[in-house]
């Protein structure tokens, strides 16, 4: 099945090069694959995976390894943001 990933901030560095500027790819995705299944291949730190939506609803660490995703899903994803 086919969801949109996106990036930001500092993580788009994760993303292909020609995608970093959209800051988003299409994924085809096993449809029992969870959400920390479909973050693993990029690398990404885990301390760095702050911030998890699915269309737009926040997705908690905790279940983070068994919530599934459906066609047409968008996963967002933000490192932790600093500010002063």
């Amino acid at each position: 099945m086919n969801i949109t990933f996106k990036l930001f901030a500092t993580l788009t560095d994760y993303l292909p090069a020609d995608a970093r500027r959209s800051n988003q790819i299409m994924l085809d995705v096993a449809q029992d694959a969870s959400i920390a299944q479909i973050i693993e291949p990029f690398g990404m730190p885990p301390k760095l995976v702050h911030l998890v939506l699915v269309n737009g609803k926040y997705i908690a660490p905790e279940v983070r390894g068994t919530t599934t995703l459906v066609e047409g899903d968008v996963l967002a994803i933000w490192p932790p943001v600093a500010g002063g």
